[in-house]
């Protein structure tokens, strides 16, 4: 009876004497490396991903007097290449398109830094800092296709949206603007955005089929005591999910049906496994998964094949000592085609993360440009262990049908099997339950038909 009145006695010292504040133990993800080399009295922001044409992959970090690029391809030897200094900012964000980066941030005078990436792995080129008359700093930047959309700052009035085109990727074009409310970040799919206009609780779905000129769809509450900070969409384009960072307590991931885009749905809301305190920054999504960034609580992964009833199955804690309700800890998360997650901690910089299991279920386009050609490439890694990445093109909408064969020529795998709209896919295939050995992998789209060769090896 003592030893049991003991032990509660300590659990309860513990508990109490604020080391612990309900911190559970990382689960089913694990760190390759953690980059820490440009901390300042300012902190570390955004993080994004890019991946190379000869299949290297590189972090892109927001640091406070600049940006970093660091090449994670080879987990064992994971290194900055190379750093862009900006002006002194605690918000720095990025996006890339072609082979360039787009960077902005809130420093005055910062505007769009314009960066060439096809030199790497030996170091990135600064092509211009754009900017026009009244145009200083941003808060954040999105991508989609040929196009790119400044948010916040002073890009458009009021803080709402400007976009560029920048088919000519070294010399952008100013195009239209949305201003009705601000806007802190948007997500931009086939044409439609979605912004998180986080001062006024609200989320305002845009129509941007005409890029010059924009129009409102619908302007809705993210709830009680909401200040929606960013978006993301699930695989079927069904359901919104979106990350309240300010407001009240508790700060909820929501999701909303938005099947009728004119008159969005409230269907549930999702907080990190045995946490209610943590703040919710950003998600991304990458078909059954969403990869979180939660300040204090770290990075989240939740399984969304039901995007009605989110499940975590992984996270890893890049600020451990506790998961009070504040802005410190993790700020931005991506995920290559590796399947490795990149994070970014304000304290501590870059996180470069692997999952315990493999990310099946990813089907993400990653281009709206739509392509000349029917393309499929060859899989990379090849050789591989246990996952590869395959990518492919189409130039029109079709049924496109994917599907891996073994050397007897006995189906293994249906990886597609759908209409997709033109574009450049990825999809990780995972061979952890196959035997070493040679594979086919076989693209049908319309007329065309091809097939290539890859070899598992354990």
């Amino acid at each position: 009876m003592k030893k049991i009145f003991l032990s509660a006695f300590i659990l309860i010292v513990i508990i109490t004497s604020g080391r612990s504040f309900a911190q559970l133990p990382n689960q089913n993800m694990y760190l390759l490396r953690n980059v820490n080399e440009h901390f300042t009295s300012t902190l570390y922001s955004a993080i994004w991903g890019y991946a190379a044409p000869d299949g290297r992959e590189y972090a892109i970090l927001g640091c406070p007097t600049g940006t970093a690029f660091i090449d994670v391809t080879d987990s064992a030897d994971i290194h900055e290449v190379d750093y862009l200094p900006g002006l002194t900012s605690s918000w720095r964000e990025m996006k890339t398109y072609s082979h360039y980066a787009y960077i902005v941030s809130e420093a005055t005078n910062s505007k769009l830094q314009i960066v060439d990436l096809q030199y790497l792995p030996d170091s990135v080129h600064l092509v211009q800092t754009w900017g026009y008359t009244g145009y200083t700093r941003t808060h954040s930047i999105s991508q989609a296709g040929n196009y790119l959309y400044l948010n916040g700052g002073n890009a458009s009035s009021n803080g709402g949206i400007q976009i560029l085109d920048v088919s000519d990727p070294e010399n952008p074009v100013k195009l239209g603007t949305w201003t009705t409310l601000y806007v802190h970040d948007c997500r931009v799919d086939n044409d439609t955005i979605y912004a998180a206009n986080i001062n006024n609780g609200k989320v305002s779905i845009i129509n941007a089929t005409n890029k010059s000129a924009l129009s409102t769809v619908t302007t809705f509450n993210n709830l009680v005591g909401a200040g929606p900070h960013n978006t993301a969409l699930s695989q079927d384009k069904k359901r919104l999910f979106v990350t309240d960072e300010i407001g009240n307590a508790p700060y909820l991931l929501k999701v909303w049906n938005i099947t009728d885009r004119s008159n969005p749905v409230f269907v549930t809301s999702w907080q990190p496994t045995g946490i209610t305190s943590s703040i919710v920054h950003n998600i991304e999504t990458y078909g059954n998964y969403g990869v979180i960034a939660h300040y204090s609580a770290g990075v989240r992964v939740i399984n969304i094949a039901d995007p009605d009833n989110p499940t975590e199955i992984a996270w890893y804690d890049t600020y451990p000592s506790n998961n009070s309700e504040s802005y410190n800890g993790c700020w931005g998360v991506y995920m290559l085609p590796s399947g490795k997650i990149i994070a970014s901690d304000r304290q501590t910089g870059l996180y470069v993360l692997k999952t315990n299991f493999p990310l099946t279920g990813i089907s993400n386009e990653v281009s709206n440009i739509a392509p000349e050609n029917y393309t499929l490439e060859q899989n990379f890694p090849n050789p591989f262990n246990p996952s590869t990445v395959i990518k492919y093109q189409i130039p029109a909408s079709d049924f496109v049908s994917l599907k891996v064969y073994n050397e007897a020529g006995k189906e293994v795998a249906d990886l597609v099997n759908e209409n997709q709209t033109p574009g450049t896919y990825e999809i990780n295939f995972d061979g952890s339950k196959l035997s070493s050995g040679i594979y086919f992998y076989s693209i049908k789209a319309g007329e065309f038909n091809t097939t290539k060769k890859m070899l598992l090896i354990k």
